[in-house]
This record gives C-alpha cells, sequence and structure tokens, in this order.
C-alpha cells in the first residue's frame, strides 16, 4: 500500500508528528511505501520559508487575533477551505495524481480540507485518515469526506462523536511520538534532581540572564536547556554556568526528557506526549496560543503537570516547589503511565485495516 502523510511546517509539531507516524508505520511490519510531503513545500517550492515566517509573524504579533479567529471558529461543522488556501488545492490535486496513494494521513487541518475536497471533486479516490495534532476537538479538523481520525484523548473523541462522527472511525491513540520516548528508561537515583528546558523548534526562552543565574542556584538540581534554533541564545550561555548544560539543536530529545525528573516546556500537542510517553512530569510555560490552553488545561486536569506564571519569579517558584516534592511528581508519573495504559496503541494499525477494507468493498 502507499501512504502520503501530508502535513505543513507551521509549527514544528505537525512535521514531528507526520515523521513518527512514518516511523511506526515502518516498524508495524506491513510492506507499505511511505511518503511525508509538506504541502506548502511542494506547492510553492523555493517560497515556503516566506509563508511560513509569514504565518509565525501573525501568531506571534496578533496572538488575541488569532485566538478570536480559533474561538470563532471552533464551532464549526468542518468542510472549511480559508479563502487563502484555495490556491494549494490545484497543487494538492497535481500531488495526489502523481503520487497515486491508497492513503493519506493529515497531520494538519489545512491538508485535511484540501484533500477532502479533492474527494468532494472526485479527484482523488482513496482513504483520508487524520491525526489531530492537539488535544482539541475543534471543527477546523472536521471533514464530511475524511474516513477516520486518531486523537490525543477521550475528550476529543467525544466533542467529535457529538458533532456526528461515527465512533467506530475514531481511535484515541495519543498524539503520535518517535518511538524511542516510549522506551523505559531508569532515572538517576544521585540525590540530584534533572530539570530539562525546551523552547521548541524556534528556541522561544527567556532572554533575561539573572533567570538561568537563578536556575543555576537551584540546590541539587542540574539543567538542561535545548535552545533549538535560537543560536544568539546557545552563543551567549553555553558554558557560562556549572549546572547548566546548553544544547542546540538535537534529534536526541528523548534521551533528555527520560533522564529529568521535570521538563519546562510550551505545551505543544508534541511535546505534550513525548512528556506523557516518557513518564516525564511536566511544567508548562504559560500559553497563549488557545490550542496550547487546551493542552495545558489537560495536563492539569490529568493531575500529569502543571503551569508556570509568566513572570520570571513565578516560573521559578513553581519550579522550585515541585522539584523539592518527589511525592508530587511519582504522582504525576504514575497518571502519566495511567492514561499511556488507557491509550489504543494498535489503534493506528487497526483503522487503518479497517479503513481499507471498507474502501475495497464499497
Amino acid at each position: 500500500m502507499k501512504i502520503l502523510i501530508l502535513t505543513g511546517r507551521f509549527n514544528m509539531g505537525h512535521w514531528s508528528v507526520a515523521q513518527s507516524l512514518k516511523q511506526e508505520l515502518l516498524f508495524s511490519g506491513h510492506d507499505d511505501i511511505v511518503e511525508v510531503e509538506d504541502v506548502v513545500s511542494y506547492a510553492v517550492p523555493g517560497m515556503e520559508r516566506a509563508v511560513y515566517k509569514l504565518f509565525q509573524a501573525f501568531v506571534t504579533w496578533t496572538p488575541a487575533l488569532y485566538n478570536l479567529v480559533y474561538r470563532l471558529t471552533e464551532r464549526g461543522t468542518g468542510d472549511l477551505l480559508p479563502i487563502h488556501a484555495r490556491p494549494f488545492l490545484q497543487a494538492t490535486e497535481e500531488l495526489l495524481a502523481e503520487r497515486r496513494p491508497d492513503m493519506v494521513i493529515s497531520t494538519h487541518p489545512l491538508c485535511t480540507q484540501l484533500v477532502g475536497r479533492c474527494k468532494k471533486l472526485g479527484s482523488y479516490r482513496g482513504v483520508l485518515l487524520t491525526c489531530v495534532t492537539d488535544v482539541t476537538g475543534h471543527g477546523e479538523w472536521l471533514c464530511r469526506e475524511c474516513d477516520g481520525y486518531l486523537v490525543g484523548a477521550e475528550a476529543v473523541r467525544d466533542a467529535f462523536v457529538a458533532r456526528g462522527v461515527d465512533p467506530r472511525r475514531v481511535s484515541v491513540t495519543g498524539i503520535p511520538v518517535r518511538r524511542e520516548f516510549k522506551e523505559a528508561a531508569a532515572r538517576a537515583g544521585d540525590g540530584e534532581r534533572r530539570l530539562l528546558i525546551m523552547g521548541g523548534g524556534q528556541g522561544l526562552l527567556p532572554r533575561d540572564e539573572d533567570f538561568y543565574t537563578a536556575l543555576n542556584a537551584l540546590p541539587n538540581v542540574k539543567t538542561t536547556l535545548i535552545t533549538g534554533g535560537n543560536r544568539r541564545l546557545f552563543e551567549r550561555l553555553v558554558g557560562r554556568y556549572p549546572n547548566i548544560q546548553v544544547l542546540g539543536y538535537t534529534p536526541e530529545v528523548y534521551e533528555y526528557m527520560k533522564r529529568s525528573d521535570l521538563v519546562l516546556s510550551k505545551p505543544g500537542g508534541a511535546t505534550t506526549f513525548e512528556a506523557i510517553f516518557s513518564a516525564t512530569p511536566m511544567l508548562a510555560w504559560e500559553p497563549f496560543w488557545e490550542q496550547e490552553r487546551r493542552n495545558a488545561d489537560f495536563l492539569v486536569r490529568e493531575g500529569m503537570g502543571r503551569v508556570a506564571g509568566k513572570e520570571k519569579a513565578a516560573c521559578l517558584a513553581a519550579l522550585e516547589e515541585l522539584l523539592a516534592d518527589p511525592a508530587a511528581l511519582s504522582e504525576m508519573r504514575g497518571r502519566m503511565r495511567a492514561l499511556r495504559a488507557r491509550l489504543d496503541d494498535k489503534g493506528l494499525e487497526e483503522l487503518m485495516d479497517q479503513l481499507t477494507e471498507e474502501r475495497r468493498y464499497a
């Protein structure tokens, strides 16, 4: 079977989930051909960086407007193809005609709507499966032509079912992460606490050096700081603090997360489930994007994490309180393991088989 995973790099979470799905499919033992394609890169080759920079500027400089639009469209019933997305429709039709996939797995709502429109127009007759990359039942993910959904939590499944989606077509798998996050690792028992701080692909971390001075002074705490693509911050901090290890981009985040007692990070969907599958309690930077607020609410509601205040002092106080409370950290790890046990680890494979069988006899 030919499988095309269609995504976009509007934030790195969508791309990360697409790569995790590809890894899972290649490890499943099926004789599948699996490709990952960035719909923007395909549609406007050479201009994708400009498109993504424009999007990042919009969400960074007008977060209130972005969140307002998000809330206003939340109760939509799907089949939403924004005007600005319509130029991508022809490119999507060309891509599907060129690759001829038996199944498309989408990890971005734009991709779901584009492929759904192609199905509606009759230019694509294969299976469309959508993987929702945040803990949200937002209507942007819904599409009448979508054959099935992979979601992160029961609440998302229930929200989709309430809007008319057949419950047999929704599998609660958790948000896909690399297999390495799921492998057990022993945490150090040397009396020191290990803290991991991440700022996402762009390295969105505090600039105030007083913050890092205070981190360095936390008693019995060793901190690993991953600055991602923020080269300027990396060069400013590397080697300056004896209790802070500073890294730039690393493909081995799973190694540092599994060894940590606590992770402080933006609550993106992929990062949230990397922490859950690693059983690493999470302290979330107070989010300002609506999707991340939903992810943070999920963490707190399930007792797997907390939210740190925006101010430096509040964040440091939250860190110090949690790191000094082994009972709270142990309970969070237990709740993460309990949630993981409820997820359907065969859901992807079983839903794919079900939808393929239905298509065969349609």
